[in-house]
């Protein structure tokens, strides 16, 4: 019973769940821009190419005999998921900048002096005791 306990910590802690939000947001993230890469970016780009729809770009090796499919490098969809990449990288790195200059102005903030210790506290409120009994 020991390691279901352990998974059961490992698995509760709030680490592990914002990992799995993150993934969900991130492949979320991802669908969106692969859609717009493929519906906004590429089109326009294939119009200035002369009308071509990158998706579609293809090296065939070998062509389609009776029931065997041809068989083609598709560096279209390659340079299609290089955009997509490019993309979600850029938008990586702004967040995580943001995120970085945020604790950075957090760390500069001037932090609230400590609180006396029990001690120093005993010793003003004799003090304090001492000058009115005067």
């Amino acid at each position: 019973m020991g390691m279901m306990k352990e998974f059961k910590e490992f698995a509760v802690k709030g680490n592990v769940i914002d990992m799995a939000v993150g993934i969900v947001i991130g492949a979320a993230f991802g669908k969106i821009v692969s859609s717009f890469v493929a519906d906004v970016i590429m089109p326009p780009i294939g119009a200035m190419v002369g009308g071509v729809d990158f998706s579609n770009l293809a090296f065939t090796i070998k062509a389609a005999a009776g029931d065997i499919p041809a068989v083609a490098v598709r560096y279209g969809k390659f340079i299609q998921t290089a955009v997509d990449f490019t993309i979600i990288a850029f938008a990586i790195f702004i967040v995580i900048k943001g995120i970085n200059s945020l604790k950075k102005k957090e760390e500069e903030a001037p932090k609230a002096p400590p609180e006396p210790s029990t001690q120093e506290v005993l010793l003003t409120e004799i003090r304090d005791l001492l000058k009115n009994r005067e």
